[in-house]
């Protein structure tokens, strides 16, 4: 399983994945945190992300993963994290921690980071 950060799911909705991303998010099952959902809504509102989440198709993208929800442990660990962001960031890399999920991201905090499993 995979877990993908907020962007990675715009990158293959708009093909803008690279080669090494597309493998990856086709050859296994995905998940994602469930402040996701909101963050797609949040920038699809502010503009500065282009998707209609009113679709069938991006419905139906979305039910082929698995959603995470925050829980007790997950909201613990993002604040026990060796980097610091915005706090969708901190729960979206709290979930692979806890749930021992390898992220696929491109944030250069997470990347830095010695505590997330990183695909």
């Amino acid at each position: 399983m995979l877990n993908l950060d907020t962007h990675l799911i715009v990158f293959f909705l708009n093909g803008t994945c690279t080669a090494r991303e597309y493998e990856l998010i086709s050859k296994q099952e995905v998940s994602i945190s469930s402040i996701v959902l909101w963050e797609l809504a949040k920038l699809t509102t502010l503009g500065r992300v282009s998707l209609d989440l009113e679709l069938p198709e991006f419905r139906g993208f979305l039910r082929q993963m698995t959603i995470i929800p925050i829980s007790l442990d997950i909201a613990i660990t993002s604040t026990l994290l060796d980097f610091s962001s915005d706090p969708a960031d901190e729960i979206i890399a709290a979930t692979s921690v806890v749930e021992r999920i390898p992220l696929l991201t491109r944030d250069r905090r997470m990347l830095r980071s010695r505590v997330i499993p990183l695909a």
